[in-house]
């Protein structure tokens, strides 16, 4: 069993307008834009972070706004729901606030016993929030929220499987431990993780394949601490039959991949070197930051890309 993983890491998702994902993301959740970069892959589209101050490892929603990109399609092998987690009691307000705001999707629920507020994001992707007393993060405090009530970093994430047989096998095989089951949901917990340490399995044997678009989550990170902690978890993997790619330089953290026998493209990433190596605290998320490979780009990407407050 792999000992390294120590919960998620981030989220990385697609989006059709970068304006209006930075809007919703910093504006109504009042989380803090910690990065402005671009796409590795694909220099002339943004690769946007939102987080905590700094970014920290289990707060970080990041996303590539791909301009006026089809919207996905909800299915099995994709990460389904994205969940914060709020302090105890603060559901009311958001409640209240996204109503005000014209949010679309709210659901109410209690899950596993938790109070739940289920949302959706600007291009209908699946978020909640999750109240939960014993999340003492500190959250980010300009963001336009008061920091009673603010989002603290994630507190899990969702799957849809068609067999939760492999999926489960491969949790556990991180480091998770099946939990409790509720109707057609499976919940496994990293016991020694850090935070964000939950992920729910929903099994639906019946539900055709997600397709990719606008909306639907890219991949999902686990975070390790360091480089060595990566290396030792890459060979497990590998050893296990798992087809992983090197390790790779995202400048803010070092990343592999690998495929879930779910379709569910996953991540492990590293805890270093954060956000502020190349920016000072202070003004994370200001300017823009290119990848060595593009600095080249610059004085394109810039009169192309869309204007960001």
């Amino acid at each position: 069993m792999i000992k390294h993983i120590r919960g998620l890491h981030h989220v990385t998702s697609m989006a059709s307008d970068a304006r209006a994902n930075n809007a919703f993301f910093t504006h109504v959740l009042g989380l803090r834009r910690v990065k402005k970069t671009v796409n590795f892959d694909q220099p002339d589209v943004y690769h946007l972070y939102y987080g905590d101050e700094l970014g920290s490892p289990g707060s970080v929603m990041t996303y590539f706004p791909f301009p006026n990109m089809d919207k996905g399609a909800a299915g099995v092998g994709e990460v389904s729901v994205t969940t914060f987690g709020v302090p105890d009691g603060a559901l009311p307000f958001w409640k209240e606030r996204l109503l005000a705001l014209n949010i679309s999707g709210l659901s109410e629920a209690i899950g596993f016993g938790v109070n739940r507020l289920e949302f959706d994001g600007p291009d209908g992707e699946r978020l909640a929030l999750v109240e939960d007393a014993a999340d003492l993060r500190a959250p980010w405090a300009d963001g336009g929220v008061h920091a009673d009530v603010a989002i603290r970093g994630f507190h899990s994430a969702s799957m849809r499987v068609r067999d939760e047989g492999a999926t489960g096998e491969l949790l556990q095989f991180m480091g998770y431990q099946a939990e409790e089951q509720e109707g057609a949901i499976s919940r496994f917990r990293m016991q020694d993780g850090d935070v964000a340490t939950i992920i729910d399995v929903e099994t639906l044997p019946g539900m055709p394949m997600a397709r990719s678009g606008a909306g639907s989550v890219h991949h999902i990170a686990f975070a390790v601490e360091n480089r060595a902690a990566q290396l030792e978890v890459r060979k497990q993997l590998l050893d296990t039959g798992y087809q992983v790619t090197p390790v790779i330089d995202r400048d803010y953290f070092w990343a592999i991949y690998f495929r879930t026998p779910a379709g569910i493209l996953f991540e492990i990433a590293t805890n270093e070197p954060g956000f502020d190596r190349d920016e000072e605290r202070a003004h994370l998320g200001e300017t823009l930051k290119l990848p060595a490979q593009h600095a080249h780009l610059r004085a394109q990407l810039e009169a192309h890309l869309q204007v960001l407050e």
